[in-house]
């Protein structure tokens, strides 16, 4: 079940509309708007939001919509992100400062460092990075999980390399793949995919993806990459004393959500159409609102409680943890309002009309139209959105599980060959102490093979649903 009932369904209105230009121009409109969103991006350095805004009235302008309908499309498209998935990031942020406050997440990884030997402990920090990638957007899992990186090199004696990367593809995995991440709930949201399916298959393609990239790959790149580790957070090492909540009650409330999200869809598949008591309580708490709602609710217990806050030292967890997503929640925004105006224009029309009948596979399709963006623009997210917004009418003649599908090729895709223009890029340059070309060998390097082992995937799956 999709986010918004309502979302897919005016997407699907809008994009039955006739197009507002002939196909030529609309698709050079397109290609004209993303250029300019890269190039106010990445030369000149306006904030992405900024830069989607305006990319999104001019594509608007330039496919025949006129400056008035263009600000319509743009801001009901920013609107209807916001309603689906602004609400969820707010939740995410809120639960991911508390985990990160409260000591839980350090509780998770000494408890599991401590069980792991030194050839499984790549395989374990792997296991750390998806499991804190469950709730966390990307940058603050990587913010909390530097200092753990580098604390768990100086303590076992490994490469630097042979520790990060396996926990940078885990944390990274997750994000492009497995909701509620914002990418993939908007993407779910605009496709009108089944959440739950589209959970249950990302798990599934996620984890040869951490393999590939993770410990497969640390063992490489450590070779190609003999750093030693920064000399920071070393005061961090002696800071034991804290109270923190039980490794059992943390990491249950990290996987709360998971669960209740994927008990909604086995119950939807074990009792389609049923209007019974139970499933309909299932239904209510496998709502995604619900879920994270709870979790974060649970958190100000288990986690709060757990590590001796009182109450407004929690108040003021949860209102310190709403400033810095104020950007992120603005770009997915403005990621939605443009892809609205590409629906409204009809550009996603034009483009289906072109490969239908094509031998090409709408999976492959999809990865690459986000694969194309992500290295255009550096944004995950921007290009998630984006290319869910210019697929989305193909959805149209697409069973349940292949809509699914689709949204986990365009998240594969939007991870493609982090560069110059990501964020992710510099921050993990600076943490690490590595220069441009080393960055590349080693964090660009794992974000396609995550990539292209998460196509491999989704087309596996392909085959058997």
């Amino acid at each position: 079940m999709a986010l918004s009932p309502t979302l897919p369904l005016a997407l699907a209105a809008a994009a039955s509309d006739a197009p507002t230009a002939p196909a030529g121009q609309l698709i050079a409109a397109a290609l004209i708007g993303i250029a300019i969103i890269v190039v106010l991006i990445t030369w000149a350095k306006l904030h992405p939001f900024l830069a989607l805004t305006i990319g999104a009235l001019l594509t608007g302008a330039i496919a025949g919509m006129g400056i008035a309908p263009s600000v319509t499309s743009f801001t009901g498209g920013f609107g209807s992100t916001m309603a689906g998935v602004g609400i969820l990031v707010a939740l995410g942020a809120i639960y991911g400062k508390l985990l990160a406050d409260s000591g839980g997440a350090d509780r998770i990884v000494d408890t599991l460092v401590a069980r792991a030997g030194a050839r499984s402990l790549p395989w374990m920090m792997g296991l750390i990075g998806a499991i804190i990638g469950l709730p966390m957007f990307f940058e603050v899992g990587l913010v909390l999980l530097v200092p753990v990186i580098i604390l768990v090199a100086r303590r076992s004696g490994q490469p630097l390399m042979k520790i990060a990367i396996p926990t940078l593809a885990g944390l990274s995995a997750m994000h492009a793949l497995v909701p509620p991440h914002p990418g993939p709930l908007a993407a779910i949201s605009t496709l009108g995919a089944n959440l739950g399916l589209t959970l249950a298959f990302g798990v599934i393609v996620a984890i040869p993806a951490i393999i590939v990239s993770g410990p497969l790959f640390g063992r490489l790149a450590a070779r190609w990459v003999d750093v030693p580790v920064p000399d920071l957070f070393i005061a961090d090492e002696t800071d034991g004393e804290m109270r923190r909540p039980s490794f059992g009650a943390t990491l249950a409330s990290i996987l709360l959500p998971v669960v209740l999200m994927l008990a909604k869809a086995i119950a939807d598949i074990a009792a389609p159409g049923s209007d019974a008591l139970w499933k309909t309580v299932v239904d209510f708490l496998g709502m995604p609102v619900i879920a994270l709602l709870i979790t974060v609710i649970v958190g100000f217990f288990v986690l709060g409680r757990g590590a001796g806050f009182d109450r407004t030292r929690i108040t003021g967890i949860v209102g310190e943890s709403l400033g810095p997503i104020a950007g992120i929640l603005l770009i997915v925004g403005a990621g939605g309002g443009f892809k609205q105006v590409l629906v409204d224009t009809g550009i996603g029309k034009v483009i289906a009309d072109l490969v239908a009948g094509s031998s090409v596979s709408v999976l492959i399709l999809a990865w690459l139209v986000a694969v194309v963006i992500r290295v255009a623009t550096g944004s995950a997210t921007v290009a998630t959105i984006t290319a869910a917004g210019i697929l989305q009418p193909l959805t149209e003649t697409l069973d349940s599980p292949m809509v699914a599908l689709l949204v986990l090729a365009i998240g594969s895709g939007s991870v493609f060959l982090s560069h110059v223009n990501d964020a992710g890029f510099w921050l993990i340059k600076e943490y690490f102490r590595l220069s441009i070309p080393q960055t590349l060998k080693t964090w660009s390097v794992l974000e396609c093979l995550i990539s292209v082992t998460g196509l491999a995937g989704v087309l596996l799956l392909s085959i058997f649903v």
